[in-house]
């Protein structure tokens, strides 16, 4: 029973993703066109919505849910592993069309052909798993 709030938050937010058009493979190719800012705007309210709950956590010393206090760790310094890294996730985001998360709302919705990116995000974190050892981290 416990199981089933995750799966309703999951279904929810892939309702949410999939009625604002955020997996629709257009209106990524119109943002990393810069033709449009819908998307634009939508990772904006998902940032400004993280900066707001991280701060409400830090500043009412929130509990998790085993009333543990949630740490939140600061961000080791150093720029290049970030730009690295994003440089990376943008370029397969774009290539590909689709950012990892909605990979399960769109096999969900019944685009079977985006197994292909399922089996390629997989086969990146193995990769990633293989070399982690030797990247800067």
């Amino acid at each position: 029973m416990n199981v089933l709030k995750y799966l309703f938050v999951g279904f929810v937010f892939g309702i949410v993703l999939t009625k604002s058009e955020a997996v629709s493979w257009y209106r990524i190719y119109e943002m990393f066109q810069f033709q449009s800012f819908h998307m634009y705007g939508i990772i904006f309210v998902a940032i400004a919505t993280g900066v707001i709950g991280i701060q409400i956590i830090k500043r009412n010393n929130i509990k998790d849910i085993k009333g543990q206090p949630i740490e939140i760790q600061d961000k080791e310094k150093g720029s290049a592993r970030y730009w690295i890294g994003g440089i990376f996730f943008g370029l397969g985001w774009a290539l590909v069309g689709s950012c990892p998360g909605p990979i399960f709302i769109l096999l969900g919705a019944g685009f079977w052909s985006v197994l292909i990116v399922f089996f390629g995000a997989l086969l990146g974190t193995f990769i990633y798993g293989l070399l982690r050892d030797k990247l800067p981290h």
